[in-house]
């Protein structure tokens, strides 16, 4: 088991060495979990970190199962396994869109901050999230950064089941995964600390990559920022 997201994070980053101060790369993190798990290799590879929005499209009757997910380009992934068992009509499915859309949009307004997507072309991206499942998030992910004609995506990542990481690893250039566990039941389950991470903390995560990238230093969440604003305070506490 992982202690938390940023252990793993550490432990990717050891896989990774070999993007140390590549000019061409970039971190693209899933959020939420995503953002802590790449914040801790933005620190050790000096990397630039930004988010890929991407939001799972639950079932009707049991919103935690993927049918597929969208993203904040307007890719989409459909599971047709899991749509296979469901009587869906494309009205049904369009409105799951719409839905899961509106909660992108809310997040690329805050996230971002008004700074339009990144530029991924010819440039390596590493996608990283806290773990997959179904994967539905990492493969709509996938689409949207291969729209940006990068010169590799590589896929970054904790743990997943055995059959959903080898369809990942068809869809990428170069899949790291660092568990394999069988039997899989949810990616918490390999957490001893799985929280939820919270909008205010993707905001200060992404901050302080920004700034240890411009200034090459490493500052610490476990350490009070001066001058900062009450909930990058409380964060840091």
């Amino acid at each position: 088991m992982f202690k938390n997201r940023e252990e793993a994070g550490e432990l990717l980053a050891q896989k990774l060495t070999a993007f140390r101060d590549d000019p061409h790369a970039i971190l693209l993190a899933l959020p939420r979990g995503g953002v802590v798990v790449a914040y801790q290799l933005s620190l050790a590879l000096h990397l630039p970190l930004d988010v890929l929005i991407t939001r799972k499209i639950g079932a009707p009757e049991n919103p935690e199962y993927a049918l597929g997910a969208v993203s904040e380009t307007g890719a989409v992934y459909w599971n047709r396994e899991a749509l296979l068992g469901l009587s869906l009509s494309d009205r049904d499915l369009k409105s799951a869109v719409r839905v899961q859309e509106k909660e992108v949009a809310r997040r690329v307004a805050l996230y971002r901050q008004g700074r339009s997507f990144p530029d991924l072309t010819d440039r390596t991206v590493i996608l990283v999230d806290d773990g997959l499942a179904t994967g539905a998030t990492f493969f709509a992910s996938v689409a949207t950064a291969r729209q940006g004609n990068p010169r590799r995506v590589i896929g970054a990542l904790p743990v997943g089941p055995r059959t959903t990481v080898q369809e990942a690893r068809s869809l990428v250039d170069q899949l790291i995964v660092l568990r394999v566990p069988e039997p899989f039941y949810a990616v918490g389950n390999f957490y001893r600390d799985f929280e939820q991470v919270e909008d205010r903390e993707v905001l200060q995560y992404l901050n302080l990559a920004e700034e240890a990238f411009l200034t090459k230093k490493q500052p610490s969440l476990n350490q009070p920022q001066t001058g900062g604003t009450d909930t990058e305070r409380e964060v840091s506490q």
